[in-house]
Order: structure tokens, then C-alpha cells, then sequence
């Protein structure tokens, strides 16, 4: 098993609800144009490539908006992939940091990154800022530090603060086998703070067993992940298996790496929550993007 022996730095956790509220939307170039970050795939789950501006539509608040930015080029990407690493995944862990791997290789040139664990406490790394050196990323997967208990939540809501300031597409990728367990941040905390600040939040739970030193016991991963996901135009992936680790962090990799970018420009100006739907216009395929925005103030 891999040895974690870093010193673990304690990050800030949530913003509380006033303060979330209190800051202003982020637009593209300081523009009022919204861009959305919009995943199409088949029923069967398969993406789709080579869609036109056309094959979508957009609606505010059920009003449909005029597409004004369409893109199919791969935009780079900064990402926190953020990783459980409490007691109940003590015997899973190589597994774990090899999914993540599969993940970090796949990073293109542009692309930059952090990697972190969670569990009593947050460690986020490297501390020196966001990197596209994918061997110093992968490196720093053995520094990450386990324990007990789970600090889901507050690590979610962490990663997306290290995410606050970066321009483009902002990411994080958080995997666990279980439910918050402790922690000063609510759910709708980290969806709001996601919202503010623009990140996508892709997810991946794991059923697991684990020894708690008095028997065997299952856990199951925190129900709020999927509305993670579904809120902020991510991912939800549940697993059965560690097996599944591998494929699973790889996927996300292609599908971060083949959204399409749509743009709107906001007519009410209300300084409220919208909110939004993307719709694609053909038969058997589903888009996949966030749900809601803060519209401007002026």
C-alpha cells in the first residue's frame, strides 16, 4: 500500500450563506455573456461529437435565448480532483490513486490541476498553486494522507475556494465510498458556492466494505452527490466495484475533454437566481449542463 506521509494543510472550508450570496456572477472576459459548458449524450450513454449550433436551444427562466457563442473546440480546463481517503477506503487505496492517475494522464498541455484528500481534515496540493506538470500531480498522489472521518461537504466546498479566482473552465472531481459524516457546510452551501463561482462538479460514488474493527460493514456513497452533479452540469458515476475505478476516472477525462461551449447573453438583469435549461434538438440524446445562474445587476 502506498505511504502518505506529508503534513496535511488545513484549508478554509465554506463560505457561509451571506457571503456566498453577496458576491457577484462571473462572466466570460468580464462580459455579460454566460457561458455554458454542455455535455450530449446517447441514451446509451454514449457521447456525441459533431453537433451544430443549430441542434441546441437554450432557455432562461423558460424563455428561449439567442445562442450567441457556440464552440466544439476543446477549452482547457483547472481542476481539483479531490478524493476520500477516510478509514473505509483503507484497503481500496492503490486502486483508488491508480483511477486517479488514469484521470491525471489524460490532462491535455493546457489543462492544470490539484489533487487532494479528505477525511477528518482537507489537504490540497500542490500548495505552491495549479500546475499542468501531470508527473508533479501524480507525485503528489502519494502525499495525500488518510484517516477518519468524512468531511465530504467541507472538502467540495474547499476545493471550489482554490477554484475562485481561476479564469475558464473550472472543475472538481471528488470520489467516495460514503456520506458526510461531519463538517460545517450544507449541501445547498456547496451547490450555491458552486453556482457563484461558476464550477462544474463532476462525482463518483463507490459502495465499500471495510473492517471497522468490530465486523465487516458496507457503506454507500452520500446521496447529495448526484445533485452535485445535476446542479452545476457534472457527472454522477456510481460504482459497484473497485474495478470500475479505472474506466470511471477515464470517462470523465473524455467527457470534459468533449463538451460543447454554448453563450447567451442575460436580458433580465435582476440580480436573481435563474433558472436554465439547454435543450439538443434531436431524438434519443440528452444535454447535460447547469442549471441555474445569477443574472446581473446592470
Amino acid at each position: 500500500m502506498r505511504r502518505h506521509t506529508t503534513a496535511i494543510a488545513l484549508l478554509a472550508t465554506a463560505l457561509s450563506v451571506a457571503a456566498i450570496a453577496a458576491q457577484q456572477p462571473l462572466f466570460r472576459s468580464g462580459t455579460e455573456l454566460v457561458d455554458l459548458f454542455v455535455t450530449v449524450t446517447e441514451d446509451n450513454g454514449r457521447l456525441v461529437p459533431g453537433l451544430l449550433q443549430e441542434d441546441f436551444a437554450i432557455f432562461d427562466e423558460g424563455e428561449e435565448q439567442e445562442i450567441v457563442l457556440f464552440e466544439s473546440d476543446v477549452r482547457p480546463i483547472t481542476v481539483v480532483v479531490m478524493l476520500d481517503t477516510s478509514s473505509s477506503m483503507t484497503l481500496n487505496l492503490d486502486l483508488l490513486m491508480a483511477g486517479a492517475e488514469q484521470f491525471l494522464i489524460r490532462m491535455l498541455p493546457e489543462d492544470k490541476g490539484k489533487v487532494g484528500a479528505f477525511n477528518a481534515k482537507i489537504q490540497i496540493l500542490p500548495e505552491t498553486g495549479f500546475t499542468g506538470d501531470r508527473d508533479e500531480l501524480i507525485e503528489a498522489l502519494d502525499r495525500l494522507q488518510f484517516g477518519n472521518p468524512t468531511r465530504l461537504y467541507d472538502a467540495v466546498a474547499a476545493s471550489i475556494q482554490e477554484l475562485k479566482d481561476v479564469e475558464g473552465r473550472k472543475v472538481v472531481l471528488v470520489f467516495t465510498d460514503g456520506e458526510n459524516t461531519m463538517g460545517d457546510t450544507g449541501w445547498r452551501d456547496v451547490v450555491e458556492e458552486a453556482r457563484v463561482n461558476d464550477v462544474m462538479i463532476y462525482s463518483i460514488g463507490m459502495e465499500a466494505e471495510y473492517h471497522n474493527g468490530l465486523r465487516f460493514t458496507k457503506t454507500r456513497p452520500d446521496g447529495r452527490l448526484e445533485d452535485f452533479a445535476e446542479e452545476t452540469g457534472g457527472g454522477y458515476f456510481e460504482l459497484k466495484d473497485t474495478d470500475e475505478l479505472g474506466s470511471t476516472f477515464t470517462r470523465v477525462a473524455q467527457e470534459l475533454h468533449s463538451q460543447y461551449v454554448l453563450g447567451f447573453t442575460p436580458t433580465r438583469r435582476d440580480g436573481e437566481v435563474h433558472d436554465l435549461e439547454v435543450r439538443v434538438n434531436n431524438p434519443g440524446m440528452r444535454a447535460r449542463a447547469r442549471r441555474s445562474y445569477v443574472a446581473p445587476t446592470q
